[in-house]
C-alpha cells in the first residue's frame, strides 16, 4: 500500500468516525502536552506582566473569579483578581501565542486561539497555575474567536478566513478536550470575518465583505443576510443589549480604520437604510473599538490606536450610556 493511498484511507475512516459520533462520542486530534500536571505545576512558575501598558488588547473576560485581558499585540494573555491593579501586577497566562485574539472557559479548561499559528491552545489551572496542557494544530485559517456556549456545553472556535467554526467539548469532569465537528459557511471562505455571535438558536456573523450573515445554530444554514453600508464593512462584533443591536467596526469595505466606530440600531435591516446611531462619540472617537464582553451587568470594550484607553468599562440604561476608563 503506497502512502498516499494509506493517508486517503485513514482521512476516509476518520471522516465516518466523525459522522457517526453519538452524544456521547468523542473524537481526539490533538496533542497532549503534559501528562503529569501536579509535577508540571510544581515546577511553573508565575510571572509577572512585564509590560506597563496594552499593545492592541482585543478582549476582557472573566471566568470563574478570575479576570483576563488578551493583550493581541503583545502576544500574551495577562490574568488577575480584580480590574483595579496596574498592569504591572497582573499575572501572565502565556505569551506562546501570535496575535491571539480571545479566550474562554467553562472553569475546567480555558482556550486560546493562536491566529497567527492555525491552532487552538488548551490550558488548565492546576494548584492556581495555569498550564498549557494539550492543542489543536491546522485549524481552519487564522482562528479568530473563541466562546464558551452555556446552553450546549460546547467551546466555539471562529476561523476568521476559512468560514469554518470547530466545535469542541469534553466529557464530564474531564479536561481532554475533544473536536465534536466541523462546520461551515461556504459564503465566507477567504472572507475576513472578525467574530459571530449566539443568539437563542440562532448566529450572526459579522459583515467582513458587505453584509451581516444570520444562520441557523445548528445547521449553519443561512437564514438571512442584511446588507451594510460600505463605510462599515469592517465589522468586529455584534453584541445585544435590551431591546438594540450594538456593533463595533474597525473599518470600511478599504480596510481604512479612519472609520473605525461604535453603533447602535433598532433592527439589522435599518442598517442598509441608514437608520442608525453613532454612540463612539460617547467614549472618545478616534480609535478602533473591538470586542464587547458582558460581565455581572457591565460591558467592557477593548480600544486600539488611542494611547492611555485600552479598556473601557459602560453600562446601559434604556439610551443612555455611561462609560469609565479602566486602562
Amino acid at each position: 500500500m503506497t502512502m498516499t493511498r494509506k493517508a486517503a484511507l485513514i482521512l476516509i475512516f476518520g471522516l465516518l468516525f466523525l459522522a457517526g459520533c453519538g452524544k456521547e462520542e468523542f473524537v481526539r486530534t490533538s496533542e497532549i502536552l503534559i501528562t503529569d500536571k501536579a509535577q508540571a505545576a510544581e515546577k511553573a512558575e508565575v510571572r509577572k506582566n512585564p509590560c506597563s501598558a496594552l499593545d492592541i488588547p482585543t478582549q476582557v473576560n472573566k471566568i470563574g473569579d478570575t479576570w483576563f485581558i488578551v493583550d493581541c499585540y503583545h502576544d500574551q494573555i495577562i490574568y488577575n483578581d480584580n480590574m483595579e491593579d496596574p498592569l504591572t501586577e497582573w499575572n501572565v497566562m502565556t505569551d506562546e501565542m501570535s496575535r491571539g485574539h480571545t479566550v474562554a472557559g467553562d472553569g475546567l479548561v480555558y482556550l486560546v486561539d493562536d491566529t497567527e499559528n492555525d491552532r487552538i491552545m488548551v490550558f488548565e489551572k492546576v494548584n492556581d497555575k495555569f498550564l498549557f496542557t494539550q492543542q489543536f494544530s491546522g485549524v481552519g485559517s487564522r482562528p479568530h474567536y473563541v466562546i464558551y456556549d452555556e446552553d450546549s456545553r460546547l467551546f466555539y472556535a471562529w476561523c476568521s478566513m476559512s468560514g469554518e467554526m470547530y466545535i469542541f467539548s469534553h466529557k464530564k469532569d474531564d479536561p481532554e478536550m475533544y473536536l465534536k465537528e466541523i462546520r461551515s459557511i461556504p459564503e465566507l471562505d477567504k472572507v475576513y470575518v472578525r467574530s459571530f455571535t449566539i443568539i437563542g438558536d440562532e448566529i450572526y456573523f459579522v459583515s467582513g465583505n458587505g453584509s451581516i450573515i444570520k444562520a441557523d445554530k445548528k445547521s449553519f444554514k443561512i437564514l438571512a443576510q442584511y446588507p451594510v453600508p460600505s463605510s462599515m464593512a469592517g465589522m468586529v462584533q455584534i453584541t445585544k443589549i435590551e431591546d438594540k443591536f450594538y456593533i463595533t467596526v474597525s473599518t470600511d469595505d478599504k480596510w481604512n480604520q479612519d472609520y473605525a466606530t461604535m453603533i447602535r440600531c433598532d433592527s439589522l435591516e435599518d442598517l442598509s437604510e441608514g437608520k442608525y446611531e453613532d454612540i463612539y462619540s460617547n467614549f472618545i472617537g478616534g480609535g478602533t473599538p473591538y470586542y464587547i464582553s458582558e460581565i455581572e451587568g457591565y460591558y467592557y470594550m477593548t480600544e486600539h490606536r488611542i494611547p492611555g484607553h485600552s479598556v473601557w468599562r459602560f453600562s446601559v440604561e434604556g439610551d443612555e450610556i455611561k462609560t469609565e476608563t479602566l486602562y
